[in-house]
């Protein structure tokens, strides 16, 4: 085989991990692939960018884009988050010769999404990105933990509760219990177990009873009777650390 006939028997693969568990693969060649234990879907309109590596600590980046498809990735799921940080895995094989390895080309986290045009495109920072983060937190006088984290240690058994949405009108939710102190779900989050937008977390600003607040509105319409995990929040004060958790010994501020 020449040089030239290799070259074009070459095709590029992705398989992309959402962070629910959803994983998708997908190829640039013109009708599917089995490698391995996976079929890699044909998708010849999904083109990569040229990919960059270096033999430094500079972040290995990548640029693809592809027209999107309602069996695979929509506007809508991209738009509401559901691809945001999902792993990607990409690498280059040679189709006509069943007993080839695939060639690693690159693997990181989706970062930035853009959608125009009918198509979307989407950049893969490398696993060297993570050291452009800081170092070194700032101080604050509120906690820098996260309720229930290494760090907080607050044991999160029963401060994790299933309801259900009796009703929905922008950012507000009538649930079918109440909470079991006043603001328990403030600075805490809504996990979506069904409806269309299962799979996906949203910011509770407040909570009252059996109503609570969110921080933005639910991506997708929410019907009544749709299944949600409700799971405390905590204001990151001092205040609340001591009376409503017995924490203090664990407080990541500076008051």
């Amino acid at each position: 085989m020449s040089g030239a006939d290799r070259i074009s028997s070459i095709a590029l693969c992705w398989r992309i991990e959402r962070r629910d568990g959803v994983t998708i693969a997908l190829t640039d060649h013109d009708r599917d692939l089995s490698i391995g234990d996976d079929l890699y879907r044909a998708a010849p309109g999904m083109t990569p960018s040229a990919i960059v590596r270096s033999e430094g600590l500079d972040a290995a980046t990548m640029e693809a884009r592809g027209a999107l498809h309602a069996a695979a990735i929509t506007a809508r799921d991209l738009a509401a988050g559901r691809w945001d940080g999902a792993r990607v895995v990409a690498f280059a094989i040679d189709w006509s010769d069943a007993g080839t390895l695939p060639v690693p080309l690159a693997e990181g986290r989706m970062g930035e999404v853009t959608v125009a045009d009918g198509g979307f495109a989407a950049e893969l920072q490398g696993a060297a990105a993570r050291l452009e983060r800081p170092v070194t937190e700032a101080t604050s006088p509120g906690c820098r933990a996260v309720l229930g984290d290494a760090r907080c240690r607050v044991a999160m058994a029963g401060r994790r509760r299933f309801a259900r949405v009796v009703a929905s009108a922008g950012t507000a939710l009538t649930l079918d219990a109440a909470e079991p102190v006043d603001d328990a779900y403030g600075d805490g989050r809504v996990r979506w177990l069904g409806g269309a937008n299962a799979g996906l977390e949203t910011a509770v600003a407040r909570s009252h009873g059996a109503g609570v607040t969110l921080r933005t509105p639910p991506a997708f319409s929410v019907a009544a009777g749709a299944l949600v995990e409700l799971i405390e929040g905590c204001d990151g004060t001092i205040a609340t650390c001591a009376s409503r958790f017995g924490n203090v010994a664990n407080f990541r501020g500076e008051p």
